[in-house]
């Protein structure tokens, strides 16, 4: 039985391939010979396997090396800048003789008043001694992008933080930045610690 897939040729074709092989076997030697061993039945030898080419080995992904954590050095906060004002919101603004007031015996219309004294002195410090601008430009409420790679220590995100970069979202505070201060120098034997000198009335 003929497994092979290919139809077999009709009487007319048969003819025309036996004319065919006539002529080509008393030109061709070789061909010649091999219509004999067909005839005879003898195997034919199969075509010689064709060398293929192994494929290329696919060259290994460079590992990834893990972010190296960036080293975080930790300054010491020297207190004489930070006793300086708030001796200064002392002398002008009163500010710790307020906080450490017990207001409960005090009505709101009294507590409002020294309110007043107090945040009027505490702007005069912030206004002599330090220039404050805000860190966005934009008004509050309106809609922001950030943008990959922004100063997280300059906005700090808030709400529902997921995902990453870019972040959208509405402005709920400009921020603050002090870009020139202005404290007064100390002399050498000045003790900082002294916010308001004890006060002996003569």
């Amino acid at each position: 039985m003929n497994n092979s897939t290919q139809p077999l040729p009709s009487f007319f074709s048969r003819i025309s391939i036996a004319i065919g092989a006539f002529f080509r076997a008393l030109s061709d030697a070789e061909y010649a010979a091999r219509l004999a061993r067909i005839a005879a039945g003898e195997p034919q030898p199969s075509a010689a396997p064709v060398d293929v080419p192994a494929p290329a080995p696919t060259p290994a992904p460079a590992p990834v090396p893990a972010p190296v954590p960036v080293p975080v050095t930790l300054r010491a906060a020297t207190p004489d800048a930070a006793l300086q004002l708030l001796g200064l919101f002392q002398r002008e603004a009163r500010l710790i003789d307020f906080t450490q007031e017990n207001l409960s015996a005090y009505s709101d219309a009294d507590i409002g008043a020294a309110a007043r004294v107090v945040h009027e002195g505490c702007g005069k410090v912030l206004r002599e001694h330090f220039t404050i601008e805000a860190v966005r430009s934009e008004a509050e409420g309106s809609r922001i992008v950030l943008e990959e790679g922004f100063d997280a220590s300059a906005v700090r995100l808030t709400g529902n933080v997921v995902g990453k970069a870019p972040f959208r979202g509405a402005l709920s505070h400009r921020g603050w930045r002090a870009s020139n201060v202005r404290l007064p120098k100390l002399a050498e034997a000045h003790d900082a610690a002294i916010l308001a000198p004890a006060e002996v009335e003569l």
